[in-house]
């Protein structure tokens, strides 16, 4: 049977409890303290990431909001400095048309040149139409001019295609045009519009389809 403890062996056991509880104390507190800077730096690092790949997406934003920003800038610009070239080019144009049909009203007034260009213009309307008779029609200041014209015409015609054809003269076109002739033949079906007018407008059409790269 065994005995009661003394005090003094009370007093061991209960220094022995202490240390025992102290120790498992101190050692729940350090596996503690470990585990929250194990957490801590766990989450220290995901913060760290997160606000370093939200800077990263930032700064991506702005540059691509700077490169599109600079691309609409040259967009611009470019399409400015190609609005300045195609009104220039306009202006140019017009004033070349210009130019040329007030050399065209010139042309029309020398004889000589004129009646040469006429003979031109006349067998050229011939040789496409290959009629035996065809109307021509003129400015009535010009219906002496293009008389003579279309005879000279009509013997080269006939030398070139072997034919003959009888010219008819009708002074019907505006004295407000630049000058020229149209010729009528099939039957009054077929005009061909030799007007200088015409051919001006022909050409600047022709000029104002092509378009600089």
């Amino acid at each position: 049977m065994s005995r009661p403890m003394n005090d003094d062996e009370v007093a061991s056991e209960m220094s022995k409890m202490v240390s025992f509880i102290r120790q498992e104390a101190h050692e729940k507190a350090r596996e503690i303290r470990v585990k929250a800077d194990e957490e801590f730096a766990i989450e220290k690092a995901k913060i760290v990431r997160q606000e370093t790949n939200a800077i990263d997406a930032t700064y991506e934003k702005k540059k691509k909001q700077a490169e599109v920003s600079q691309k609409i800038a040259q967009s611009t610009l470019t399409n400015k400095s190609r609005l300045k070239l195609l009104q220039a080019r306009e202006q140019h144009l017009q004033d070349l048309f210009s130019d040329a049909r007030t050399r065209l009203l010139q042309l029309s007034a020398d004889e000589d040149r004129y009646i040469q260009l006429l003979e031109g213009i006349i067998l050229e309307g011939l040789l496409r139409l290959l009629e035996p008779k065809v109307t021509i029609l003129s400015r009535s200041k010009d219906q002496d001019l293009v008389q003579k014209a279309a005879e000279s015409a009509s013997k080269q015609y006939t030398d070139i295609s072997g034919r003959t054809t009888e010219c008819e003269v009708e002074p019907s076109l505006g004295d407000a045009g630049a000058g020229g002739i149209k010729i009528i033949g099939g039957s009054n079906r077929i005009t061909l519009d030799n007007t200088l007018d015409e051919r001006l407008k022909l050409l600047e059409d022709r000029v104002r389809l092509f378009r600089p790269s």
